[in-house]
């Protein structure tokens, strides 16, 4: 007798750590179940993925959501909305909310807050202060937490933890890899007062090149001293390259979308506060050494660091104006884009946004199109071509930096544990994100 299946996705392109080709996958219980030939099975569900592209589910691990205390600029419903319209079946969010997430119980609450009206799967970042060192090891051994985030320069909100004892203090307290901002505070301050008016183009001039490699030549040291993992974010540098490249045995690299795409001093004449972000968007031989450190392998994620504010915020003239845009629901257009561009195989875009995921923050069942894994699918279309536009974001702030560009590549459909959650630019179903599992918090539980 045939077997049946819950969902059979059939007749597209798989692509994993098999490699590419054709193949029907079979989905029971939210897992996959098996990946082959299924043309004599039947299920509940079958989605017709001829021509299509059918991808391990796209990882985000760096979201601003906003909530709670911000949500006029975002909050978590919208920003799940926007993941799974992108292809995104899973979001890392970040600390800095007010109140911040720096206790067991501020987890907790938003934890309970994304239950229900969240669509993709989800994880918390706690946030380390100085005050809270004694709780970090309790707080990453939570249920649905990824990790502690440490910001060693100051962004939007008042986490700040700037000083080497302060770094020491917080790696000496904890056992997973911790997700650093690195940016040198003592810098950032003595500079801002380099800020021209109403001109942004002066933004990377402020938080300079050298404010970012001397946190990050600071973070490797400290990393090392403290036998402790790291995650660098947003890297956005040339020179931070071969330190980072000199220190695998402790770090691993994050870049995003902006910095592999835009440019200064460009996007700001263009995009003015639109392209305002930190660390800055920077000049084109920055952007040339991170695709460089993509080929070359150094690279382990791309995460969108999605930072919505208003466009009434966003006008304001510099340096009033805040840093952080939308990014969650463009990451895989954007990369696609990349891809058909032939700056990207599409083998590597899968181990940056999937893959790489999975191994950094050890994530459980998640991040691999293989048997026995939750059924997370991002199927895309590599040929079908459409123009980003403001209106089509979810973003509670409504509007994306990439406005009017138009893009080769794009997702379809988001499955998540089996569950299709958007098809053809509709969302669908009510939200059901759950809370994602890490090998290290199974281990100790």
């Amino acid at each position: 007798m045939p077997e049946t299946f819950d969902l059979i996705v059939r007749g597209g392109t798989v692509v994993n750590h098999a490699g590419r080709g054709r193949a029907d996958v079979g989905v029971r219980d939210g897992k996959t179940a098996f990946i082959g030939d299924l043309a004599k099975s039947d299920a509940a569900d079958v989605v017709d993925a001829a021509g299509l592209h059918v991808l391990p589910g796209v990882i985000d691990t760096q979201v601003h959501f906003r909530e709670p205390g911000l949500e006029w600029k975002e909050d978590l419903a919208h920003g799940g909305d926007g993941a799974a319209l992108g292809g995104v079946t899973a979001v890392f969010e970040m600390p800095n909310t007010e109140p911040t997430t720096t206790s067991v119980a501020a987890l907790h609450d938003k934890l309970a807050r994304a239950k229900g009206r969240m669509r993709c799967d989800h994880a918390f970042y706690a946030g380390a202060t100085h005050e809270n060192v004694g709780e970090l090891a309790a707080l990453e051994r939570q249920a649905g937490c990824c990790g502690v985030k440490v910001f060693m320069g100051a962004s939007t909100g008042s986490l700040l933890v700037k000083d080497d004892a302060g770094v020491a203090a917080v790696l000496g307290a904890i056992q997973r890899r911790a997700a650093f901002h690195s940016e040198d505070e003592y810098r950032l301050a003595d500079r801002r007062g380099l800020a021209r008016p109403g001109d942004w183009t002066s933004h990377p001039e402020v938080r300079d090149v050298e404010a970012a490699v001397s946190s990050t030549r600071r973070l490797i040291r400290l990393a090392r001293e403290a036998r402790k993992r790291i995650h660098v974010l947003h890297v956005s540098t040339a020179e931070e390259v071969p330190l980072l490249a000199a220190a695998k045995d402790v770090a691993s690299v994050e870049v995003t979308p902006q910095h592999l795409t835009l440019a200064a001093p460009e996007a700001y004449e263009d995009l003015k506060g639109r392209a305002q972000m930190n660390p800055p968007i920077r000049e084109a031989r920055h952007r040339a050494a991170l695709w460089a450190a993509v080929a070359g392998g150094l690279v382990d994620v791309v995460g969108s660091d999605h930072a919505p504010h208003t466009l009434e915020e966003k006008s304001k003239p510099y340096p009033a104006s805040p840093s952080g845009m939308p990014g969650v629901q463009t990451l895989v257009p954007i990369l696609l884009d990349h891809v058909n561009a032939g700056r990207l195989t599409l083998e590597r875009f899968v181990d940056l946004t999937s893959h790489g995921a999975q191994r950094v923050f050890q994530i459980a069942g998640k991040g691999r199109l293989a048997e026995g894994w939750d059924a997370d699918f991002t199927l895309v279309d590599l040929a079908a071509r459409r123009t980003i536009t403001d209106d089509m974001m979810a973003n509670k702030s409504g509007w994306t930096p990439f406005h009017g560009r138009q893009v080769t590549g794009w997702p379809m459909l988001t499955v998540i544990r089996g569950r299709t959650v958007m098809r053809d630019g509709v969302l669908i179903g009510d939200p059901a994100g759950e809370p994602v599992r890490f090998q290290e918090i199974l281990a100790g539980a």
